[in-house]
């Protein structure tokens, strides 16, 4: 598949019209189905399990028989890619820097977290397509006069990296986290001194007395200083 068929598929609807197949029987699915399949397969079972072969199966189809549609299985994780981060409609709150930057921050942490593969692809690997150029254009319009590069991706990247601890966090069970705590008191009976070896980390105050919402806190105040360096530029 070229660039050209690839970008074609991409911006569907959105400048550009489909490729239409020079020879093979008439196409009889739709891109916006085989992508909902395999981001069904990417939410349940991880970016691991996805695969033209996985996802034509939904079909009956073989994965040659996926090829017409989105190419090669990068191709396909590509278009997933940009499916999955469809902009979600809200209204800045208009009340100031901090809260327009942390309603776009938490619309796109909770896009992250219903799909948690989305961290898995690094940023070398963005989609290019037209839902991921939503999200950075908002952002941009947000900051207005004040967008320094350096806190868009900040923004980015503090996004990204709650949004996969807190994915990790659900994915948690009973016994893992038991697991956890009793190494933790483990801790504390053996090595007693531990709060005087390291007084500044043990004293840290908890972000939220639930530890599966600390890193939405922590998403929270980022953002807010974020924020407050980018009203002082």
């Amino acid at each position: 598949m070229s660039a050209e068929e690839h970008v074609r598929r991409l911006w569907r609807g959105r400048g550009t019209t489909l490729p239409t197949p020079r020879r093979g029987p008439r196409q009889q699915l739709g891109l916006d189905e085989i992508l909902a399949a395999g981001i069904e397969i990417a939410d349940a079972s991880g970016l691991a399990a996805v695969s033209t072969r996985a996802v034509a199966a939904r079909f009956d189809k073989t994965a040659m028989a996926l090829y017409p549609y989105v190419g090669a299985k990068e191709n396909l994780i590509a278009l997933m890619q940009d499916h999955a981060v469809a902009m979600p409609a809200w209204d800045d709150p208009g009340t100031g820097l901090g809260d327009d930057l942390l309603a776009w921050a938490t619309a796109l942490f909770d896009v992250h977290l219903a799909h948690p593969w989305l961290t898995d692809l690094s940023w070398a690997q963005s989609g290019q397509g037209p839902n991921e150029q939503d999200w950075l254009e908002r952002l941009l319009g947000i900051l207005g006069d004040r967008p320094e590069p350096a806190i868009v991706t900040m923004l980015y990247a503090t996004v990204r990296a709650t949004a996969a601890t807190a994915a990790a966090y659900r994915r948690m069970g009973t016994d893992d986290a038991e697991g956890w705590l009793e190494r933790a008191r483990a801790t504390a009976r053996l090595i007693p001194d531990l709060r005087d070896r390291y007084p500044l980390s043990t004293s840290l105050p908890p972000l939220d007395p639930d530890w599966r919402e600390t890193p939405r806190a922590g998403l929270v105040r980022a953002v807010r200083i974020l924020a407050a360096a980018a009203a002082t530029r």
